[in-house]
């Protein structure tokens, strides 16, 4: 009984590492939403608080 638990566990211990692995969806567009020079994420097309342009 504890032999099957332990695999259970296992398991979905590798499931999860699996699923861990894949990337969200929207990654591209949130790394590409921050600014260039501070780092910060933009809201909007206007330009970044810091003063760096804005969003192409």
């Amino acid at each position: 009984m504890l032999v099957k638990i332990v695999t259970l566990f296992l398991v979905a211990i590798a499931v999860l590492a699996m699923f861990g692995r894949l990337r969200f969806p929207g990654a591209r567009r949130l790394s590409s939403a921050k600014c260039p020079r501070c780092g910060r994420y933009r809201i909007g097309k206007g330009p970044c608080a810091c003063g760096h342009g804005g969003r192409a």
